[in-house]
């Protein structure tokens, strides 16, 4: 499907991209805000909310219920192969909470931010070593440039600047990404199956069986951990943070509405330039906004990281315009 089709009845391409773009930068920037600030809530007895995995219970939860109806206008696709659902979902969740655990952990929201901009880093080791896969050296340099720059940034704060960096929020952000690796394998043997059994599930089909297994695999893990219950009764102590989580979770299922919404009507490489750009932008908001202060060797770390995204970016739109002049 070309990106822009003037012949497509319906809306024109300009207001659907608009409409697909628009929704996804509100909903993921606020998402990002709200994100940050529910780890960085502190409450008045001088505790913070630490249930990682309750927050993606709700999350989760949330999804399910727009994927579901969003099924039930569409049409639900019947004969789906659910375990590599299960199997994706529950590598996704996992990948998910780790980037919640490290920001509860301490890494700041700009540093977690750009790093998971480097989930290409993972995806390539994993390749390297299993698959034999080789990449060019610009392809190399773009992942030194976003680990680099992320590495720059937490290390370019200043003194007395906010929160710091700990051992543990790194740890959980790089077993983060090395979970996107595995999920993006997932994912690929998923559309291998369904392709098997002659079955091509629809949009608000993902949504819909990803999140569910997503949100029974936080149920059972938060129920491990007793998160449910001590994350239940923080929420009650502290309403603000109440209706904090309660939006987060929302601008979730609303953001991933626009995403599919987006896919169905451009190629992927539209997706892919809107959601690579508002991460860059949830980072400047965070800094601007959040009280982060970086030196100016911090500012050259976001400079280099953003450089390596953009990059990457470009090299994706090169590609595409190669084989669309194919």
């Amino acid at each position: 499907m070309g990106s822009l089709e003037p012949n497509k009845p319906g809306l024109p391409d300009s207001l659907k991209l608009l409409i697909g773009a628009g929704g996804i930068y509100a909903a993921f920037l606020y998402y990002g805000s709200l994100q940050e600030d529910v780890f960085r809530f502190n409450a008045p007895d001088g505790t913070s909310f630490k249930q990682a995995w309750f927050l993606q219970v709700l999350e989760a939860f949330a999804n399910v219920v727009i994927g579901f109806a969003g099924m039930q206008l569409t049409g639900a696709t019947k004969g789906i192969p659910l375990r590599m659902f299960g199997i994706s979902g529950a590598a996704q969740v996992s990948a998910k909470a780790c980037t919640s655990l490290a920001l509860a952990n301490g890494l700041s929201f700009p540093v977690a931010t750009l790093a998971k901009s480097g989930k290409m880093a993972p995806v390539m080791v994993g390749s390297l070593l299993l698959g034999g896969a080789t990449y060019e050296l610009r392809e190399y340099l773009q992942v030194a440039a976003i680990i680099g720059g992320t590495a720059i940034v937490s290390l370019g704060k200043k003194k007395g600047g906010g929160d710091g960096n700990s051992l543990m929020g790194v740890l959980y952000i790089v077993l983060s990404l090395a979970l996107d690796g595995v999920t993006a394998g997932f994912q690929k043997r998923l559309k291998t199956e369904t392709a098997k059994v002659g079955v091509k599930p629809k949009p608000y089909d993902f949504m819909f069986w990803t999140n569910t297994f997503m949100c029974l695999t936080a149920i059972v893990i938060a129920g491990a951990l007793g998160e449910v219950t001590t994350g239940m009764a923080f929420m009650v102590e502290n309403p603000e943070i109440l209706s904090k989580i309660v939006k987060f979770a929302i601008c979730s299922a609303v953001g991933q509405s626009f995403i599919f919404y987006t896919i169905a009507n451009f190629d992927p490489l539209v997706l892919s330039t809107v959601t690579t750009t508002r991460k860059i932008f949830s980072v400047l908001l965070s800094i601007f906004l959040k009280g982060h202060s970086l030196s100016v060797m911090g500012w050259s770390g976001i400079a280099m990281a953003c450089g390596g995204i953009l990059s990457e970016l470009q090299a994706k739109s090169r590609s595409h315009k190669k084989t669309h002049s194919n």
